[in-house]
């Protein structure tokens, strides 16, 4: 938890510094702090939890009545959502996607898992959770198809991506067989896992993944925004259901 606000401290920015009043979905704590400009930048006092975990666990506790009967997949192996779960859901698989090690396989007690590819049987979870995942996926449609394939008949997948819901989403990379054609100036993010590597972002989402769901066979699809605003940073969440 201290690493989550020494992270966000080390960009401090004086003049950004703000302080928040609301219950932190996760911790209940009602102090907040705005280190900087970033959305990033604010966090939790007590367990340092970002608006985009804020966001997702606020969105999660008002979709999923007892979450404790529910088995959970998550897509990342640390972190404060993944904190959360593992005292509040009934149980939690997570895992990493590493290149080189093939799906299914642990290093080092992490779990590998490619979206696009999940080694899963069919309906095995109640939900599936991620954050900032989708947009480095080459093939977004397989990995929402085998998000509905895991999840069992009613099963949620919730989830946040950078997202402008004021546009539609707009494609970064184009990729031919081995080739990969950049549409826009590449755009990087970095990795919480390896905490120095920076993944390509394969696009920028719009309004329209309601529809990209939709085709991936789920048979509703919502954008929900949580009950704050997080001085101007809550993220709206993606609620699907198989």
């Amino acid at each position: 938890m201290f690493q989550r606000l020494l992270k966000a401290a080390r960009s401090f920015e004086p003049g950004a510094l703000r302080a928040g009043w609301w219950a932190c979905p996760i911790c209940s704590n009602p102090f907040q702090i705005r280190l900087n400009a970033d959305e990033m930048g604010v966090r939790c006092m007590r367990c340092g939890a970002s608006p985009v975990s804020q966001s997702i666990v606020d969105v999660i506790r008002s979709e999923c009545a007892d979450l404790r009967t529910w088995t959970v997949y998550e897509m990342s192996s640390r972190g404060a959502l993944v904190d959360w779960l593992k005292s509040h859901a009934g149980s939690l698989v997570t895992s990493e996607y590493m290149p080189g090690v093939a799906p299914g396989k642990s290093v080092h007690g992490v779990r590998c898992e490619d979206v696009q590819r999940l080694t899963f049987e069919n309906g095995s979870f109640d939900l599936c959770t991620s954050t900032e995942v989708f947009e480095h996926v080459q093939d977004d449609s397989a990995g929402f198809a085998q998000v509905r394939r895991v999840l069992r008949p009613g099963g949620k997948f919730i989830f946040t991506v950078p997202l402008n819901e004021a546009a539609p989403t707009v494609e970064r990379v184009r990729v031919h067989g081995d080739q990969w054609i950049h549409l826009l100036e590449p755009e990087y993010h970095g990795d919480p896992f390896t905490r120095g590597n920076q993944v390509l972002c394969m696009r920028n989402y719009g309004f329209d993944i309601v529809e990209r769901l939709r085709a991936a066979a789920f048979s509703s699809v919502r954008l929900v925004r949580p009950r704050h605003g997080m001085m101007g940073c809550a993220r709206t969440v993606v609620v699907a259901v198989r």
